[in-house]
């Protein structure tokens, strides 16, 4: 996006941030995925749902693909009232509080009944820290599970030593480190060219981003680990949400109950699709081989105690919560 643009959508969403809805407001979305990812189509949904809602008052344009702000630029973004609303996977925020990461604790919640349980269980103390930070989640809606790619057979963990591996959160940095890996920071929308140059060999992801990456042109194996189900979360900066009327604050709250169902619903139904979408176009795609499946699990037990320690108290009554659920 160009530098006008760009500045003058901005300006546009300041200006809303300060304003009562007496006319129609614009808000300004950014999304990290594709337009044809299933994130950012229910990012759209949701926006049309709550144009509709407020008979108009409120125009929620999404920006897909990083276009307005990249991925990790967007929870800031929303912070400093940037834009008013945008969406940020939420395991990406573990520099912000530890509690951020844990749906992306290997093999804490490896079903989509356990992740919801686990979103029940960590809400409230998430919402607190969000208002910390001058923003609320208005939903959130999961990945499928996640798998490992790899461009080589991976039998056991010592398969993965120095190996280039893509992490997109702190969680998926510290695994690499613990296979003996190399973990990269590397954003969704910078996947392509990373796996193309080299700079990226392998990557634990759902078969959602490998699907909307076209990953089998880079890489020939999937492992179906099912090691957690990570979830994007739709945030409002405070300031705008405050400066809107009761009307307006229940439009927004009515389609995002509403985007946060039908977001979970197809998630469900297109990680199995996903598969056969892999082996379709050439990976080979199965379980994890029991050896490799073990040393997973062991990691898993490490990172969770580490994690424990980071959360503190906190940490341990959403888990004690979630456990109390199963």
């Amino acid at each position: 996006m160009n530098t006008a643009l760009r500045t003058a959508l901005l300006g546009a969403s300041a200006l809303a941030l300060a304003s009562v809805p007496a006319q129609a407001e614009k808000w300004d979305m950014p999304l990290a995925y594709s337009a044809s990812n299933y994130h950012s189509k229910n990012a759209a949904k949701f926006a049309e749902t709550v144009k509709a809602n407020s008979g108009g008052k409120i125009d929620i344009v999404t920006h897909a693909g990083g276009s307005l702000f990249k991925g990790g630029e967007i929870f800031r973004a929303i912070r400093t009232g940037q834009a008013p609303i945008g969406e940020r996977l939420i395991s990406a925020l573990g520099n912000e509080s530890p509690l951020f990461e844990i749906d992306a604790l290997p093999f804490l919640a490896t079903s989509f009944g356990e992740a919801l349980k686990l979103h029940k269980a960590s809400l409230p103390v998430l919402q607190k820290i969000l208002a910390k930070k001058r923003v609320r989640m208005l939903y959130a809606v999961p990945w499928p599970p996640q798998g490992l790619y790899n461009k080589k057979p991976v039998n056991s963990v010592a398969d993965m030593k120095g190996v280039k591996f893509r992490a997109y959160n702190a969680a998926t940095a510290r695994l690499a480190t613990l296979m003996g890996a190399i973990p990269t920071k590397i954003e969704a929308a910078e996947l392509t060219q990373a796996f193309a140059t080299g700079v990226a060999q392998s990557m634990i992801s759902s078969g959602s981003t490998g699907y909307d990456r076209k990953i089998w042109e880079h890489v020939k194996y999937w492992y179906d680990t099912q090691a957690w189900l990570p979830k994007n979360m739709v945030i409002v900066n405070t300031k705008a949400w405050d400066g809107l009327d009761d009307a307006g604050r229940s439009a927004i709250s009515k389609a995002a109950a509403a985007a946060e169902k039908a977001g979970w619903a197809e998630a469900q139904r297109l990680a199995d699709w996903y598969k056969v979408q892999l082996a379709k176009n050439g990976m080979e795609v199965g379980p994890p081989s029991a050896t490799l499946a073990k040393e997973f699990r062991a990691l898993g037990n490490t990172m969770m105690a580490e994690w424990l320690k980071r959360a503190g108290d906190d940490g341990k009554a959403v888990i004690d919560a979630y456990k109390a659920m199963n």
